[in-house]
């Protein structure tokens, strides 16, 4: 049974309504910045500030690495398209963008309504590793002004 205190692993992915491929272990982190702040000093107060101005709040932009690269995960994390018998990569620019779901063992669910996914073919190609496609996700204010993202219970069904 999933303990509700803990956040932990990752079991299922989805990326703009698709599963996501495998994901290479230990490979997620959740990245970001922490937040920015600016402090006032006073002359007459010379051990500490005594004002701190917030910025910018902190951030998250996950990366990981997916590694089940059949020609259809590679068109939807890398754009281009699949054919039958391969991938083919994609000509103009490209921006992909739209809702990420995590869901983990530990029984919750991370949302961010909008991602947008930066991606490369990466990895090496030998014989001890497989290639990946090395994957960040940048978090976006949704248009709507709500949250950049969130955690929560999965929800039952």
């Amino acid at each position: 049974m999933a303990n509700k205190d803990f956040l932990y692993g990752l079991s299922k992915m989805t990326f703009a309504g698709k599963t996501v491929g495998y994901i290479e272990k230990d490979s997620f982190e959740w990245g970001g910045k922490a937040p920015e702040s600016v402090d006032v000093d006073a002359e007459q107060v010379p051990d500490a500030p005594v004002l701190t101005l917030v910025q910018k709040n902190s951030t998250v932009e996950p990366k990981f690495n997916m590694i089940q690269l059949n020609y259809e995960n590679m068109a939807a994390l890398l754009g281009g398209h699949a054919t039958a018998t391969g991938w083919e990569a994609p000509t103009d620019l490209l921006q992909l963008s739209g809702e990420c779901l995590i869901d983990t063992p530990s029984g919750k669910r991370i949302k961010i309504p909008n991602a947008v996914l930066l991606s490369n073919l990466g990895g090496k190609l030998t014989l001890t590793e497989v290639s990946k496609i090395e994957c960040q996700l940048k978090v976006m204010k949704p248009a709507d002004g709500t949250a950049p993202f969130s955690i929560g219970d999965i929800p039952a069904g």
